[in-house]
């Protein structure tokens, strides 16, 4: 997966982990390369419980990895309402927690 913001792609580093960041913009997740990291206009989702954007998307839940909130994917949120049925959300979460290992 290229960088979102200039295409680059990125290469396995020398040795440890990765100069590489993760992101979620428009509800979908995104490679950072280094040179972009620096700028300061990426346009990434943000939490809306901290504000901050160190966000992952996965399994149509975007969870905050500072602070830990986690909420559906708003194009899950658009599939449930359109399907009409009145307990699928529940369903889902339901699901969701037992695929994750929630309590």
């Amino acid at each position: 997966m290229p960088c979102f913001r200039c295409g680059a792609r990125q290469t396995d580093p020398v040795r440890g982990a990765s100069p590489w960041k993760r992101g979620v913009r428009h509800e979908a997740q995104v490679l950072i390369c280094p040179d972009c990291q620096r700028a300061h206009d990426l346009d990434l989702d943000a939490c809306v419980s901290c504000g901050s954007t160190a966000l992952i998307c996965r399994l149509g839940e975007v969870e905050c990895r500072s602070c830990g909130a986690v909420r559906l994917a708003r194009s899950c949120e658009s599939l449930v309402a359109a399907s009409g049925a009145p307990d699928l959300s529940a369903e889902v979460e339901a699901a969701l927690n037992r695929v994750l290992g929630r309590s």
